[in-house]
This record gives C-alpha cells, sequence and structure tokens, in this order.
C-alpha cells in the first residue's frame, strides 16, 4: 500500500479510541510543557547569574597573571593592561574590557575595623554594563574620576563600621613588597544589592589612587575583564585572546574563575536532566501502552489485512507512522498548552520571594533574583521537540514489530 494511505490510515486509527488517544496526547503535551518551562528557567536565570558574576567580578573571561589564581598577592600583576585591553576589542564577540584592581582591605573607622574584599576601578569606563552594583548604590554617587579620595561601602559593611555619607575612613592592604600601605578616603556612596556577602563584605576605590598607594605604574594592574555578548561562547573567546595576552598571563573562563558558581549551576542542571529523563520514560511508558494495547486489540484485524494482501512491512510501517501521528499531535499540543505559561513567565515571572526571603539568596557572592523568569536557547527548545519525537519512535518500535508478526491462520480464528 502507498505510504500515502498507510498515513491517512494511521491518522484514522489513532483515533478510534478516543478516550485512550486523549491520554495519551495529554501526556506528551504536558512532559513537553515540564521540559520547555523548567529549562526555560535554567536558561533565562542561570544566564542572568552568569552575567551577573561576571559584572560582579572578572568578566566573562579574565585575563591575570598565570600565578594569580592560586597566590593572590599584589606582586602578580599584569603589566601590559593596556594592549591586552587593545587587543581584546578587536575580537568581534568582545563588547566591553575593563581594567581593575582587586583584592582583600581592612577598614577602619573610630568605632572599629572590619575586613573586607576591595574593587578599584576606572569610574569613567565603567558601567552597569561591566559592574552590576554601580545601579545598587542608594546613597551617594560613583567617583568623579580614577584619582577621587571617595570609597563606596556596602550598606551592612557601613553600618558596622558606624560609617556614614562623608566620614572619614582608613584602609590597609599589602603592597607587592608584602609591606603594609594605608589610604584614607571618604564615604562617597553606599550599596545595597540584597546579597549578604557583598553587603557586608565589599568596598570599591578609585583605581589610580590604589595604584599611587601600591606603587602601580599607569598600565598594571591585577585583572583585565573582558564582556561578551553571550557567555556560551566566553571558552572560545578566551582560547582566542590566549593567544594575544602574552606568555606570563593566564585567560580564564567565568566557570574557572568562580568554580562555585560553576558547580552550583552543574549540580542544579544534573538535577534537572535526571528529572526529564525521568518524565520521558513515563510518557514513554504511556506511548507504549497505548499502541501495545491498540495492536493487541486489533490481532484479528491484523491478520485479515495481511490475508488480503499486507506485508508484514506494511503493518510495521502502520503502526509507526501511528506513532509518529501521536508524538505530532503530542507536540502540536504541548506547544499550544505551553504558550500562555511561557508568556507570562517570560514577561512577568513566577515571584519565589516566600521561599527565597525577604532578605535575600546568594550563590558564591551571586544575588539570586527571587524572580524566576523563563527563556529557554532555541537549540535547547529544538532538543526538546527531537527527545519528544524520538522518544515517541521508539515506544512504538516493539508493538510495531509485534503487527508484523501475527499469522493471518491463528489471528482470524480470534474473536
Amino acid at each position: 500500500m502507498e505510504g500515502s494511505n498507510l498515513g491517512v490510515m494511521a491518522w484514522r486509527n489513532i483515533w478510534r479510541n478516543l478516550r485512550r488517544t486523549v491520554l495519551t496526547i495529554s501526556s506528551i503535551a504536558f512532559g513537553t510543557f515540564l521540559a520547555v518551562i523548567s529549562t526555560g528557567i535554567q536558561d533565562r536565570n542561570f544566564s542572568e547569574m552568569i552575567d551577573l558574576a561576571a559584572r560582579m567580578g572578572g568578566g566573562h573571561v579574565t585575563i591575570q597573571h598565570k600565578e594569580y589564581q592560586d597566590y593572590p598577592t599584589m606582586s602578580r600583576t599584569i603589566e601590559n593592561c593596556k594592549e591586552i585591553t587593545k587587543s581584546a576589542l578587536k575580537d568581534k564577540q568582545v563588547k566591553h574590557v575593563v581594567t581593575r584592581i582587586t583584592g582583600h582591605t581592612m577598614i577602619s573607622t573610630a568605632k572599629g575595623s572590619y575586613g573586607a574584599g576591595f574593587m578599584a576601578i576606572d569610574p569613567l569606563k565603567e558601567d552597569d554594563k561591566t559592574l552590576s552594583i554601580i545601579k545598587n548604590i542608594v546613597k551617594g554617587s560613583m567617583f568623579a574620576t580614577s584619582m577621587d579620595r571617595g570609597i563606596i561601602l556596602g550598606e551592612r559593611l557601613a553600618k558596622n563600621l558606624g560609617a556614614k555619607m562623608g566620614s572619614k575612613v582608613v584602609y590597609t592592604m599589602t603592597d607587592r613588597k608584602g609591606e603594609i600601605v594605608r589610604g584614607l578616603a571618604h564615604v562617597s556612596g553606599i550599596i545595597r544589592t540584597g546579597a549578604p556577602g557583598i553587603d557586608s563584605g565589599l568596598s570599591i576605590l578609585p583605581i589610580d589612587s590604589v595604584r599611587k598607594i601600591l606603587g602601580f605604574s599607569e598600565n598594571e594592574a591585577i585583572q583585565v575583564a573582558v564582556f561578551i555578548e553571550d557567555q556560551r561562547k566566553s571558552k572560545q573567546v578566551a582560547k582566542r585572546l590566549s593567544k594575544k595576552s602574552g606568555t606570563g598571563s593566564a585567560t580564564l573562563t567565568w566557570n574557572e574563575v568562580n568554580p562555585e558558581l560553576a558547580g552550583f549551576i552543574s549540580m542544579k542542571i544534573g538535577g534537572a536532566i535526571f528529572m526529564e529523563m525521568l518524565i520521558a520514560v513515563l510518557v514513554a511508558a504511556g506511548i507504549f501502552n497505548t499502541l501495545f494495547v491498540s495492536v493487541m486489540e486489533r490481532l484479528r484485524e491484523f491478520g485479515i489485512m495481511m490475508a488480503i494482501g499486507f506485508s508484514p512491512g506494511s503493518l510495521f510501517r502502520l503502526v509507526m507512522l501511528e506513532s509518529l501521528w501521536l508524538g505530532l499531535v503530542g507536540l502540536v499540543s504541548g506547544a499550544i498548552v505551553t504558550a500562555g505559561p511561557y508568556y507570562y513567565l517570560a514577561s512577568k515571572g513566577l515571584d519565589m520571594t516566600a521561599m527565597i526571603g525577604e532578605g535575600g539568596s546568594e550563590v558564591a557572592g551571586v544575588a539570586i533574583s527571587p524572580i524566576f523568569h523563563v527563556g529557554i536557547f532555541p537549540e535547547h527548545a529544538a532538543l526538546i521537540a527531537g527527545a519528544v519525537f524520538i522518544t515517541t519512535m521508539i515506544s512504538g518500535l516493539y508493538p510495531a514489530w509485534r503487527a508484523g508478526r501475527v499469522v493471518p491462520v491463528d489471528t482470524i480464528k480470534l474473536v
């Protein structure tokens, strides 16, 4: 029989038992809905976390001294920052490049002293595209120049120090020779991110003021932070930049600089993949059950069909086409069911404040947004559709094989 006729026959066959077919299609649609929404939440929120971590740290790609990762001291610097920056900006994937000095400091006021991390930046070259916490300044403002005498403190850190806007603070750090050096600054800004580790342990300083105290040249810094459009391409960009940055430096991706965040994301993705595989198995079992029961109910019919000229191959193809129709209708139904919730979650999001808490939460120093949005990558959507299709076809293999193995003489006798 021609393939088109088999296709029409298969289409009619799946609707012979409407209740069973609707249940099977519903299971496929529901499985597709769960896979798309859960994957979309991961894609969107993990990308946002990675971008936020990059804009709070060393970028999507970080260029630093080759020994700094293991021995983070002020003696391990990049001494050709301008050349590296100029070279990096030639890459088509690179959007922004900034130079920073990072480390640890002791900040003191008349009330007491607290240890904190510091980030020295050039305020004329940084904005919220390279340093996200700029938009978290709730009091004061960013420095006017890179030689400013100001300091920006996390809100909780300022409270612990008893510091207010305009208060004098002394910051102490270790220079490249291991000697203690100090600087005087006035509080010019307060930041509030919602991440406890940042609000209680971060300070921002103007880069040239810090260079002067540490004895760095104007072309010297701890790191060059590179920002790209798509964080998924950080490995390729790092590989290209490593060839241009010199033998004394290391070019690292965000996950190498922040292994804690990378580990958290990998763990979450692993758990999600397990759940999606479990859903796929359950959906496959439903499809198999529908097709197998359908075949067993029609053994006599198949025997008659073979007696009038149908080949075993034709019956095999017929059942596989039924499986194909179930998969296609299930996918279309899944797309329809998913469209509304997906649009809502993409635009409005899911408020998880009750679970995360008003005080906020963080992973590896990155604040977790209490509003979850969806935004699935196109390749992941295609992968889900392909997985549903393949699962459906695999589920139909045994029932189709069983249909092609009927013996006309034996099955025609069945009542």
